[in-house]
């Protein structure tokens, strides 16, 4: 979905902002001050859109240096929550999802950045953020997920590449060809790879099913997504849970070792492959992007909308922050929303919040990015549906649905018992309370 608007952002309007909402007397700050404003930030070495944000940031703004505070990928909320109760998270943090933007925000632990919001008319997922009329973040991603290929692995398996006209059962079956192909070829590269998140199996069900509504707490939509994983793991069309969790697998080597010739994942990926081919840490082979696979053939082929899902990734700025800083973590927030800044994180591969036709032109004019029509409409054309749905439910429904996801994919339950188990406890501990 291309979404166009100009945006004009004035650094010294931006900078001599007055302060409120923190407390004391209002006072202006000194546009010239040198200042220093952390941001938090997770795998830095692998992830480079923090780094990417601070540095464009700063040639427009000398006199700020945004700090980067690394915090663990994986356990980011965890983390972040035990720093923002100790008094001790930076500045301005990340919102990874929408899974607890409620909690942070009836929780008191963002500032209200309505001003800094300003320039995001019209793009659609900042209004995610909105609580009462006010915002309390500022989007700068928006990634969907799609299907990575290594054309390489399905020409050596000599089974057909996607085409756009892909339902689940089409990606099944390619799987398994491909696994059996690779194995006749001598390589013990599977056909695809799923990674331990609940979103690979739990997002696509929730998008794509009529009717599913993870608030309601009927969770029945998940049985048939959940079915096929089991299929895939028994046929060894790819690695089991228990394999991907024991070994520590990461999607990054997966795909990018060649282990598994597709990979359903987020396009935030594209930056990260980049990144480490130019690196060494991933090969160098031909890849494409194709639509995620989908429910039925109503949304498939490239004369329709593809349904797939994804959560904006945004900024929020953290109440604790020294009252000379607010001004500038406000500019900052501003920047991010902004097509400069949305160019240069398409420079390095990443999908920003505001997807314009000179942002769609700066990523596919990358070296090593995929140039082929379907590439190109798999990127550009979607219709995307929130992963978590924002209520004061949404956290607590999925931390069940986590653990209904490890017990499944482990085979300690079965797909029935562990559903209705779940219902059961969404009911219970979640949605009475």
């Amino acid at each position: 979905m291309k979404r166009a608007i100009s945006v004009a952002v004035s650094a010294a309007t931006a900078l001599t902002l007055v302060l409120a909402g923190c407390g004391g007397e209002d006072e202006p700050v000194d546009p010239n001050a040198p200042v220093t404003i952390t941001l938090a930030g997770w795998s830095l070495a692998s992830t480079p859109e923090f780094k990417t944000l601070a540095d464009g940031f700063k040639a427009s703004h000398p006199n700020v240096t945004v700090e980067l505070k690394e915090y663990d990928a994986a356990n980011y909320d965890t983390q972040m929550t035990a720093d923002l109760a100790a008094g001790t998270a930076p500045d301005v943090y990340v919102l990874k999802n929408l899974k607890n933007f409620y909690t942070y925000q009836s929780g008191g632990q963002l500032l209200d950045v309505s001003d800094a919001s300003s320039a995001l008319a019209g793009v659609s997922s900042a209004a995610a953020y909105q609580v009462d009329g006010k915002t309390y973040a500022v989007p700068y991603r928006q990634d969907s997920w799609v299907l990575f290929y290594n054309r390489d692995l399905f020409a050596k398996a000599r089974v057909n590449p996607p085409d756009g006209s892909w339902t689940w059962d089409d990606y099944v079956t390619a799987a398994k060809a491909l696994t059996t192909g690779l194995q006749g070829a001598g390589s013990t590269a599977t056909g695809t790879y799923q990674h331990v998140f609940q979103s690979t199996v739990q997002g696509f069900a929730l998008a794509q099913t009529p009717g599913a509504d993870l608030l309601s707490g009927d969770f029945a939509y998940l049985k048939p997504y959940y079915q096929r994983s089991l299929d895939l793991q028994a046929a060894g069309a790819q690695p089991t849970y228990g394999t991907a969790n024991t070994n520590k697998l990461t999607y990054q080597a997966q795909f990018g070792k060649q282990q598994s010739a597709m990979l359903l994942m987020g396009t935030w990926y594209i930056a990260t492959l980049l990144k480490q081919r130019s690196t060494g840490d991933a090969d160098t082979f031909e890849w494409g992007i194709a639509p995620a696979p989908q429910f039925d053939r109503s949304t498939t082929g490239t004369s329709a909308t593809p349904v797939t899902f994804g959560d904006p990734t945004g900024l929020g700025i953290n109440p604790r922050i020294d009252r000379s800083k607010v001004a500038a973590a406000r500019a900052f927030l501003q920047y991010v929303a902004s097509e400069e800044a949305g160019k240069a994180l398409a420079a390095i591969g990443i999908t920003p919040a505001r997807v314009t036709d000179a942002v769609s032109r700066t990523l596919f004019g990358l070296d090593g990015v995929p140039q082929d029509e379907l590439s190109t409409f798999a990127y550009a054309t979607h219709t995307i549906k929130p992963e978590n749905p924002v209520s004061k439910h949404t956290a607590g429904l999925q931390n069940i649905l986590n653990e209904t996801h490890s017990a499944i994919l482990s085979d300690s339950k079965g797909v029935d018992a562990a559903l209705n188990e779940a219902q059961s406890r969404a009911k219970n501990e979640v949605l009475n309370q």
